[in-house]
């Protein structure tokens, strides 16, 4: 069995559930598979809003939302406002039916979802439409984590699948990729200076110097803001998988002390059985001195 097929069924198991079941199956697999036990072993808990993601991928209910991706991204290179807006009302319409349809999927299962995390969501959705690699991987079911589009840019997939060999097209994907926000500026920049020129400008009056005060710069902003929400992202993993270690460690304990209080339950019982024979033993021998004494004293009192 290929280690993808195992993640996809596990991460459509309700996140209460989800370690104690992941352990069944390492074990299960470490009979035969001992490589592919260990990869289940390490397989995350995924996120909520990744878990409700899954069960809508499952049921193959993203396609559409998921298709709806180039048309939306052809009519913003063509620049046509009509079919945006269509196409955005149309986007809103899916997502927010895709929403209500996770909620009811995570209702059945026993595990409702909050507000918040019917916005990742929705913010997961959204961000397939916009990146043709984000979308083959909420389609995969293999999501472990939420996604979110920034403006021009790539939507970040680091982390994001259980599998990432299993879904290339995340990765390389065919359809064309997003404009990067430098091509953008860079556009707009050249826009500015290819304006004609309306002619000779009045030369401008001197102003007082001025000492210069520092300006934010949003490149260096963005940046720093980037950089700070991939630390924090790499601590949350390094968190999670420190939160599901130590509940695989509490559940091996957990069944070590239940083989423990069995083979003690044995012990108890076995004590029990042998005290039990020992006291009927320790009668038999009485009655057996007893009977014996009288043989003596009815051979004594015959041979007198």
């Amino acid at each position: 069995m290929e280690f993808a097929e195992v993640a996809r069924g596990l991460l459509l198991v309700a996140p209460a559930d989800f370690v104690r079941e992941r352990t069944a199956r390492q074990r299960a697999a470490r009979k035969d598979d001992r490589a592919l036990a260990t990869r289940i072993g390490g397989l995350r808990k995924p996120a909520p809003a990744a878990w409700v993601v899954d069960l809508l991928a499952h049921e193959g209910a993203l396609d559409e939302a998921v298709d709806l991706g180039p048309a939306i991204r052809q009519a913003q290179a063509d620049a046509d406002p009509a079919a945006i807006r269509q196409l955005r009302q149309q986007r809103a319409a899916v997502v927010t039916a895709l929403a209500q349809a996770g909620a009811d999927l995570a209702s059945d299962a026993g595990h409702p979802a909050t507000s918040a995390v019917l916005d990742q969501v929705r913010a997961t959705i959204e961000a397939a439409m916009t990146d043709p690699h984000a979308g083959a991987a909420v389609r995969s079911g293999l999501l472990v984590r939420p996604l979110e589009s920034a403006g021009f840019e790539a939507v970040d997939l680091d982390g994001a699948l259980a599998d990432p060999d299993a879904v290339p097209d995340a990765w390389s994907g065919t359809d064309a990729e997003p404009i990067p926000i430098t091509s953008a500026r860079r556009t707009r920049k050249a826009s500015r200076a290819s304006r004609p020129d309306s002619g000779p400008r009045a030369e401008p009056e001197p102003e007082p110097e001025e000492q210069p005060t520092p300006t934010a710069d949003p490149t260096a902003e963005r940046r720093a803001a980037r950089e700070a929400e991939s630390v924090a992202r790499s601590e949350s993993r390094d968190a999670d998988a420190a939160l599901d270690a130590a509940e695989s460690e509490l559940e091996a304990a957990e069944d070590h002390r239940s083989d423990l209080e069995r083979q003690l339950a044995e012990a108890t019982a076995a004590v029990g059985r042998a005290e039990r024979t020992r006291d009927e033993a320790e009668a038999a021998s009485d009655r057996a001195r007893e009977l014996l004494r009288a043989a003596q004293r009815h051979r004594r009192d015959v041979g007198r």
